[in-house]
């Protein structure tokens, strides 16, 4: 009775000694955050029988709400937008190896709250300029029987999402942690509609095709990759993560019901899936939030939860469109050259660049074999690997020499455990050679282990002046800001597929944009120019073919992110083909993003500003429509329309295309026609 009694009398004290203090504080600098129509924190803000909302954080605008509950038995937490509950009675517990559960038998010491709005510059990315604009509230959570251990509860809300992350401070009776899981949890209200892609283990390409079905259909304790999106009758939201950084990757499953974070385990770690020395923090978790679709899109909260540019010196980092032949096939129209890793068929390739303005050519491999010496199958490390020793007859050193003297600039592909054991030795070679980035592949796993592994080539490559496009990898989570040398991820099922089978359909396309792609970049080996009929598709290596219209691939170059847009396809499928002019001009990075129209998994419409010149491409699934985009973004002015739109004859030669050049205005609406499995891509210029 006399420890009730005594928790009874710390709530109430703890109430009143607070509020004074927060509503003093705040509204020195703020006087008008107390009023109902600017309240931005909030403490013991409301009573429903056993539980009460201790603790308030309220968005910029107003709009989301996040609140921490407690009851009797723990603290759990529930989100709102625009007076709507989304998310209620959601747990926050850890799971340690050593002490067990941290959660229960919890006391909430005074909050710490803070607002910031600065911006900042993007080296890469969707928009140039960023605007960091949230309220954020820090509560301890510290247990009130031994261990006695304490941990922060950081929270941020922004006009566009909620975020959250725990912070494992210095205390004086704990020095290291073992965390078997985090089980923080997601109860969503009502029956949303979901969009995600489910997996069947950690040890994953993030590569598979999208289910949509209602939350109540889900099957229990199945994991779900992120991001994942909830459609709860017209306000959307999407569940991701951000700053993963000495952690394990993050996953869902519904459990008794409720949706839960799983975390991915460390290889032979018996369970455990992140150890650490404290002080140590968690990646953040984010739920993006709205009833506008395309606010979702245009949100810059994943690179605004992680840390600024370390990278001290940018001036190398040069992002672009690249080749990648492995794609093709190798294909060399010259009948003269012999196929192989050899300089002439490299060449080829560097002169195909040099004439269209392509920035980057990708050396991979040929005939089933990398470039670089190695006794394996399959791309695999064999027992004799060494990644700074090309094949024989490749000399990657007058292959570098040669496309500098053309302007083009050479990047490789290497299996990760092939670079790995010899970092510094490989970004040394490949430095010296002239090298300019990779792609590093086959990393399949997202444990904390990997994670390390990835943060690390990441680093090492920024000393060598040398970008990172990883591919089987899992998504990003807003790492580019803080290294601009990250240029894309690949995380998906994409083109590469059609190598081999017949999976992916504009229908699929829709999906990953509208679940992977809010996550960031994506290297989804983008160009294909063969298009054919569905009852036409046979998967083949070489000149692989498409499904959807020409049209649709190119608005894929404005849709999809990728400050490294593949140019897959082989020299004579673009020279000379209609569309190809826009693809040369298209740039990979953007000072501006909107999202004009928007329907989950049916169409999309994007506009993205470089400069002054704004590229719209449109991308619809299997069914054909019409779509009415209104220019009222644009400023005052007349501007040059150069049109691409699906050919009416385009049913029977998919890479059939009109284009039309018009004079518009921000007073003009214009309708999209188009066809089944198409697009319409749009420049507009002064």
């Amino acid at each position: 009775m006399r420890k009730v009694l005594r928790k009874i009398f710390i709530a109430i004290s703890t109430v009143f000694l607070l509020v004074p203090h927060a509503l003093a504080h705040f509204s020195a600098e703020n006087p008008q955050v107390c009023s109902p129509s600017n309240r931005l924190f909030g403490v013991q803000a409301t009573t429903s029988g056993s539980e009460s909302i201790i603790r308030e954080l309220i968005s910029p605008n107003g709009q989301i709400t996040f609140s921490i509950v407690r009851d009797s038995l723990s603290l759990s937490y529930s989100v709102s937008y625009k007076s709507r509950d989304l998310i209620s009675k959601s747990r926050l517990m850890l799971d340690f190896q050593d002490n067990g559960l941290f959660g229960k038998d919890i006391d909430v010491a005074k909050p710490v709250f803070r607002k910031v709005d600065e911006s900042y510059n993007l080296i890469v990315g969707k928009n140039k300029k960023i605007r960091n604009q949230y309220t954020e509230m820090t509560v301890q959570m510290a247990e009130q029987m031994a261990p006695y251990r304490h941990i922060n509860l950081v929270v941020r809300a922004f006009n566009d999402g909620i975020a959250f992350r725990y912070d494992f401070p210095k205390q004086q009776n704990w020095k290291s942690f073992s965390l078997k899981e985090e089980n923080s949890s997601f109860n969503l209200t009502g029956n949303p509609e979901v969009l995600t892609l489910f997996r069947a283990g950690f040890t994953t390409s993030h590569e598979g095709l999208y289910t949509s079905l209602p939350y109540d259909a889900i099957h229990p304790d199945t994991l779900m990759d992120l991001p994942a999106l909830f459609d709860f009758k017209g306000t959307y939201m999407a569940i991701t993560e951000a700053a993963l950084s000495d952690f394990a990757g993050m996953y869902l499953i519904k459990h008794n019901g409720v949706l839960c974070s799983k975390l991915s385990p460390l290889p032979g770690g018996n369970g455990v899936r992140v150890t650490g020395d404290l002080p140590h923090k968690s990646p953040w978790r984010v739920m993006l939030i709205s009833d506008r679709l395309g606010d979702l899109f245009e949100s810059n909260i994943l690179t605004n939860l992680n840390e600024p540019c370390k990278i001290k010196e940018v001036s190398w980092i040069k992002p672009g469109k690249t080749t990648f032949p492995r794609w093709n096939g190798t294909v060399v129209s010259d009948t003269t050259i012999v196929p192989g890793n050899n300089f002439e068929t490299n060449k080829h390739y560097i002169d195909f660049c040099a004439r269209n303005g392509l920035e980057y050519h990708s050396v991979v491999e040929q005939g089933g074999h990398e470039w670089y010496m190695n006794n394996g199958t399959g791309y695999q490390p064999g027992t004799e690997f060494d990644v700074t020793r090309p094949v024989e007859g490749l000399d990657m050193q007058k292959v570098c020499d040669y496309a500098k003297s053309k302007g083009v600039m050479i990047r490789v592909w290497v299996h990760w455990a092939a670079l790995y054991p010899k970092l510094e030795e490989a970004f040394t070679q490949f430095q010296k050679w002239g090298i300019r980035g990779l792609m590093v592949d086959f990393m399949d796993r997202d444990d904390q282990q990997m994670v390390n592994i990835q943060t690390e080539i990441l680093q090492r490559a920024a000393v060598h002046h040398l970008h990172i496009q990883f591919h089987g990898a899992y998504k990003p989570t807003g790492l580019h800001r803080t290294y601009p040398n990250e240029f894309t991820r690949e995380g998906t099922l994409n083109y590469e597929v059609n190598k081999w089978e017949k999976k992916i359909t504009p229908d699929h396309d829709l999906n990953v944009i509208f679940t992977r792609l809010l996550a960031g970049a994506t290297d989804y080996h983008l160009g294909g120019f063969r298009a054919v009929p569905d009852d036409q598709f046979i998967a083949r290596n070489i000149k692989p073919v498409m499904l959807g219209t020409r049209c649709h691939m190119l608005a894929m170059y404005v849709v999809l992110e990728s400050y490294l847009g593949m140019v897959c396809d082989s020299p004579d499928a673009y020279e000379n083909q209609p569309g190809f002019e826009f693809l040369k001009r298209i740039p990979t990075i953007w000072d501006e993003t909107k999202v004009l129209n928007a329907e989950v998994s049916k169409y999309i419409t994007f506009a993205r500003r470089k400069n002054s010149d704004w590229y719209i491409g449109t991308v619809t699934n299997h069914e054909p429509r019409v779509v009415t985009v209104s220019l009222a973004f644009l400023k005052a002015g007349s501007y040059l329309a150069e049109i691409y739109t699906d050919s009416p004859d385009c049913k029977s030669n998919p890479n059939l295309l009109i284009k039309e050049i018009k004079t518009v205005t921000p007073n003009d609406k214009l309708n999209l026609r188009l066809a089944a499995g198409g697009g319409e891509v749009i420049y507009l210029h002064q």
